[in-house]
Order: C-alpha cells, then sequence, then structure tokens
C-alpha cells in the first residue's frame, strides 16, 4: 500500500515515542512510504523551530524521507476547500503521488475526508487498517 504521512505524523515519529513512531516503522517495513516536498518543506522548520533540531538532526531526518518516495511541489492546490489552504498543497501532493491513504492528525484534513479522492485517517485509523484489517 503507497501510504502518504502528513507533517504531523512524521513530527512525532522522530520527536517521539508512540503510535506514530511505530507506523512508520511498520510502513517502512511492509509498505511504500510517501510524502511530500511541501511536507519537508515544513517538517525542516518545525523540527528546527519548535524542537530546537540541530542542522545535523534535521539532515538526518530528511535523508531518511528522502530515501523514500518524495512527491514534488504541484503546480497548483488541490480544488477540495480547507480551512488551512496550505493543507490544499497537501492533498494536491497526495493525489500526485497516486497514495492509497493520507494520514494525518490535522483536523482540517481529516475534517475534508469526504471529500477526497483518497481516504483520509488519523495514525490510530491507519494501524487500524494495516494491522488488524479493518
Amino acid at each position: 500500500m503507497r501510504i502518504f504521512l502528513d507533517t504531523n505524523v512524521l513530527v512525532s515519529a522522530y520527536t517521539a515515542r508512540g503510535i506514530s513512531a511505530d507506523l512508520v516503522r511498520f510502513i517502512l517495513a511492509e509498505h511504500e512510504l510517501l510524502t511530500g516536498e511541501v511536507n519537508l518543506e515544513e517538517l525542516r522548520r518545525v523540527l528546527g523551530d519548535q524542537f530546537h533540531a540541530s542542522a545535523e538532526q534535521i539532515s538526518a531526518v530528511e535523508a531518511e524521507l528522502r530515501a523514500q518516495t518524495v512527491v514534488p511541489r504541484p503546480g497548483h492546490p488541490s480544488a477540495i476547500p480547507v480551512r488551512d489552504p496550505d493543507d490544499r498543497w497537501v492533498l494536491a501532493s497526495v493525489i500526485a503521488a497516486g497514495a492509497d491513504l493520507l494520514v494525518t492528525g490535522d483536523q482540517d484534513l481529516l475534517d475534508v475526508a469526504g471529500q477526497a479522492p483518497v481516504p483520509i485517517v488519523d495514525p490510530r485509523g491507519c494501524w487500524e487498517r494495516l494491522r488488524l484489517g479493518r
């Protein structure tokens, strides 16, 4: 399965133990992890500004993710109306990637799940789909 991880899931996976970290390890072992240039830009900013990660730490995280599939910034945002306009770029990246699933903790994206051409779930929902077959 081609699984696109939003920035907040990646931040959680790389800064704390828990379901997001477990999910990333499982996806890397059993599925195809996708993310986008849009997400990597935000990830670098958040890790540096909010978590005070060093340039070396940020580079190591980025290198690990770049060894997976990284979708280039799309030419235009998704037409799906989302409260946060930046999330329209994430949706466009997900669609361009041909992802089977978007995993996010962003409530704005979760709220438009019914309008998106790709299922959108939170990390727990992804875990249940992958591990429990739900």
